[in-house]
Protein backbone atom coordinates (compact mmCIF):
# COMPACT_ATOMS: atom_id res chain seq x y z
CA UNK A 1 0.00 0.00 0.00
CA UNK A 2 2.87 2.16 -0.26
CA UNK A 3 3.32 2.91 3.37
CA UNK A 4 6.70 4.80 4.82
CA UNK A 5 9.28 2.47 6.73
CA UNK A 6 8.26 1.06 10.26
CA UNK A 7 9.59 3.36 12.85
CA UNK A 8 9.70 2.78 16.39
CA UNK A 9 6.81 3.72 18.21
CA UNK A 10 4.02 3.56 20.99
CA UNK A 11 6.09 0.18 22.45
CA UNK A 12 6.45 -1.51 18.87
CA UNK A 13 6.83 -0.96 15.44
CA UNK A 14 4.27 1.73 13.64
CA UNK A 15 3.62 3.09 10.07
CA UNK A 16 0.70 5.77 8.69
CA UNK A 17 -0.67 6.41 5.38
CA UNK A 18 -3.69 6.46 3.12
CA UNK A 19 -5.44 3.51 2.42
CA UNK A 20 -8.41 3.27 0.62
CA UNK A 21 -8.63 7.31 1.15
CA UNK A 22 -8.34 7.08 4.56
CA UNK A 23 -5.79 7.98 7.29
CA UNK A 24 -4.57 4.76 9.18
CA UNK A 25 -1.75 3.97 11.29
CA UNK A 26 -0.23 0.32 11.58
CA UNK A 27 0.91 -0.93 14.61
CA UNK A 28 3.05 -3.93 15.82
CA UNK A 29 3.68 -4.12 19.33
CA UNK A 30 6.97 -5.21 20.50
CA UNK A 31 5.72 -6.38 23.83
CA UNK A 32 4.95 -8.97 25.16
CA UNK A 33 1.79 -10.40 24.44
CA UNK A 34 0.14 -9.79 27.65
CA UNK A 35 1.48 -5.98 27.45
CA UNK A 36 -0.21 -5.27 23.91
CA UNK A 37 -2.42 -3.21 25.38
CA UNK A 38 -0.15 -0.80 26.47
CA UNK A 39 0.92 -0.37 23.00
CA UNK A 40 -1.94 0.18 21.63
CA UNK A 41 -3.70 2.10 24.15
CA UNK A 42 -0.92 4.59 23.89
CA UNK A 43 -0.94 4.97 20.52
CA UNK A 44 -4.86 5.12 20.50
CA UNK A 45 -4.63 8.31 23.37
CA UNK A 46 -1.62 10.25 20.86
CA UNK A 47 -4.09 9.80 17.96
CA UNK A 48 -7.38 10.35 19.73
CA UNK A 49 -8.65 7.01 18.32
CA UNK A 50 -11.99 6.35 19.49
CA UNK A 51 -12.70 2.36 20.03
CA UNK A 52 -14.88 1.40 17.81
CA UNK A 53 -11.89 2.87 15.04
CA UNK A 54 -9.67 -0.05 16.38
CA UNK A 55 -9.02 -3.43 14.46
CA UNK A 56 -6.75 -6.12 16.30
CA UNK A 57 -5.89 -8.84 13.86
CA UNK A 58 -4.88 -11.97 16.00
CA UNK A 59 -5.26 -15.62 15.56
CA UNK A 60 -8.44 -18.23 16.48
CA UNK A 61 -8.20 -21.46 17.50
CA UNK A 62 -11.52 -21.67 17.73
CA UNK A 63 -12.12 -20.93 13.91
CA UNK A 64 -10.84 -23.69 11.31
CA UNK A 65 -6.87 -22.57 9.58
CA UNK A 66 -7.70 -19.68 7.02
CA UNK A 67 -11.20 -18.62 8.13
CA UNK A 68 -11.60 -15.43 8.77
CA UNK A 69 -14.49 -13.54 11.10
CA UNK A 70 -15.17 -10.22 12.47
CA UNK A 71 -17.13 -8.58 15.38
CA UNK A 72 -16.78 -6.27 17.72
CA UNK A 73 -16.26 -6.96 21.36
CA UNK A 74 -16.46 -10.15 23.32
CA UNK A 75 -14.32 -11.69 25.67
CA UNK A 76 -10.56 -12.69 25.26
CA UNK A 77 -11.28 -15.75 24.80
CA UNK A 78 -7.99 -17.20 26.87
CA UNK A 79 -6.13 -15.15 23.89
CA UNK A 80 -3.64 -12.65 26.47
CA UNK A 81 -2.77 -10.07 23.71
CA UNK A 82 -6.78 -9.10 23.60
CA UNK A 83 -6.95 -9.66 27.59
CA UNK A 84 -4.53 -6.68 27.64
CA UNK A 85 -5.85 -4.77 25.10
CA UNK A 86 -9.48 -5.07 26.79
CA UNK A 87 -7.84 -4.05 30.43
CA UNK A 88 -6.39 -1.05 28.85
CA UNK A 89 -9.06 0.01 26.57
CA UNK A 90 -12.46 -1.72 27.08
CA UNK A 91 -13.54 -4.72 24.61
CA UNK A 92 -15.33 -2.70 22.26
CA UNK A 93 -12.81 -3.09 19.37
CA UNK A 94 -12.96 -4.61 15.90
CA UNK A 95 -11.09 -7.85 16.07
CA UNK A 96 -10.15 -9.77 12.55
CA UNK A 97 -10.58 -13.60 14.03
CA UNK A 98 -7.93 -15.55 11.92
CA UNK A 99 -7.94 -18.90 12.30
CA UNK A 100 -5.03 -21.42 12.90
CA UNK A 101 -7.64 -24.39 14.37
CA UNK A 102 -7.23 -26.26 17.61
CA UNK A 103 -5.10 -28.41 18.24
CA UNK A 104 -7.41 -31.29 19.66
CA UNK A 105 -5.99 -31.34 23.49
CA UNK A 106 -6.04 -28.43 25.81
CA UNK A 107 -2.78 -29.52 27.12
CA UNK A 108 -0.91 -28.72 23.39
CA UNK A 109 -2.22 -25.19 22.91
CA UNK A 110 0.23 -23.49 24.18
CA UNK A 111 3.22 -25.41 22.17
CA UNK A 112 1.12 -25.11 19.48
CA UNK A 113 0.38 -21.23 19.38
CA UNK A 114 4.64 -20.98 20.05
CA UNK A 115 5.60 -22.68 17.89
CA UNK A 116 6.50 -21.40 14.08
CA UNK A 117 4.00 -22.98 11.05
CA UNK A 118 4.75 -26.28 9.86
CA UNK A 119 5.88 -25.87 6.08
CA UNK A 120 3.04 -27.92 4.29
CA UNK A 121 1.07 -24.60 6.12
CA UNK A 122 2.94 -21.73 4.62
CA UNK A 123 1.50 -21.41 0.99
CA UNK A 124 -2.44 -20.82 2.56
CA UNK A 125 -0.80 -18.50 5.69
CA UNK A 126 0.94 -16.56 2.71
CA UNK A 127 -2.18 -16.94 0.33
CA UNK A 128 -4.37 -15.41 3.29
CA UNK A 129 -1.89 -12.75 4.62
CA UNK A 130 -1.95 -11.19 1.17
CA UNK A 131 -5.54 -11.38 0.56
CA UNK A 132 -6.18 -9.87 4.09
CA UNK A 133 -4.06 -7.33 2.40
CA UNK A 134 -5.01 -6.63 -0.73
CA UNK A 135 -8.86 -5.96 0.64
CA UNK A 136 -7.86 -4.06 3.79
CA UNK A 137 -9.44 -0.85 2.27
CA UNK A 138 -12.63 -2.08 3.54
CA UNK A 139 -11.73 -2.52 7.27
CA UNK A 140 -10.60 1.34 7.06
CA UNK A 141 -13.59 2.18 5.60
CA UNK A 142 -15.91 0.13 8.20
CA UNK A 143 -17.19 -2.72 5.29
CA UNK A 144 -15.96 -5.23 8.05
CA UNK A 145 -18.90 -7.63 6.69
CA UNK A 146 -17.90 -6.94 2.45
CA UNK A 147 -14.10 -7.72 3.61
CA UNK A 148 -15.21 -10.47 5.17
CA UNK A 149 -17.02 -12.46 2.37
CA UNK A 150 -14.24 -11.54 -0.10
CA UNK A 151 -11.38 -12.73 2.00
CA UNK A 152 -13.38 -16.26 2.21
CA UNK A 153 -14.29 -16.08 -1.54
CA UNK A 154 -11.02 -15.42 -2.61
CA UNK A 155 -9.17 -18.24 0.10
CA UNK A 156 -12.02 -20.69 -1.88
CA UNK A 157 -11.25 -19.51 -5.28
CA UNK A 158 -7.22 -20.62 -4.52
CA UNK A 159 -8.13 -23.46 -3.76
CA UNK A 160 -7.97 -23.46 0.30
CA UNK A 161 -11.55 -23.14 1.53
CA UNK A 162 -14.49 -24.97 0.25
CA UNK A 163 -17.35 -27.17 1.90
CA UNK A 164 -15.11 -30.07 3.10
CA UNK A 165 -12.26 -28.34 2.47
CA UNK A 166 -9.34 -26.80 4.84
CA UNK A 167 -5.98 -25.48 4.51
CA UNK A 168 -3.14 -28.38 4.25
CA UNK A 169 -1.21 -29.08 7.17
CA UNK A 170 -2.21 -29.81 10.93
CA UNK A 171 -3.48 -25.94 11.84
CA UNK A 172 -0.71 -24.15 13.03
CA UNK A 173 -1.24 -21.35 14.91
CA UNK A 174 1.46 -18.67 14.52
CA UNK A 175 1.17 -15.10 15.14
CA UNK A 176 2.60 -12.21 12.92
CA UNK A 177 5.65 -12.52 15.19
CA UNK A 178 6.22 -16.34 13.91
CA UNK A 179 3.97 -17.22 16.69
CA UNK A 180 5.88 -16.27 19.52
CA UNK A 181 5.28 -14.77 22.44
CA UNK A 182 5.55 -11.35 21.42
CA UNK A 183 2.85 -9.58 19.31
Amino acid sequence: HGFPPWRKRFHGQATEGPLAGERVMLLMPETYMNESGRAVQEAAQFYKVPLADIVVLHDELDLPPGKVRLKTGGGAAGHNGLRSIGAHMGNDFRRVRIGIGHPGIKEMVQHYVLQDFAKAEREWVATLCDTIADNAGLLAKGQDSTFQNKVHLAMQAKGFLGPDKEPAGDGGAKGAAGKGERA
